[in-house]
């Protein structure tokens, strides 16, 4: 699965490591990305990657608490 948000469609973005003397390496800014119960319209509950910003904006449905199970 690839780490990328299925709201916004953020994913990593590439830059420098900047050492003390200025030398300069390749490394990777990965997204804070949570797995979240969402809700779907058609009543369905389902787990998808949100980064957190789509989560604290109210991008997502969340479901109310979970039925005991006990039969």
């Amino acid at each position: 699965m690839a780490r990328k948000c299925e709201n916004c469609g953020k994913t990593p973005q590439t830059g420098n490591l900047v050492s003390h003397s200025n030398i300069k390496t390749k490394r990777r800014f990965n997204p804070n990305l949570q797995s979240v119960r969402h809700q779907d319209p058609d009543g369905s509950v389902r787990r998808i990657l949100l980064c957190t910003r789509c989560i604290r904006s109210g991008a997502v449905v969340k479901p109310g608490p979970r039925k005991n199970r006990q039969e």
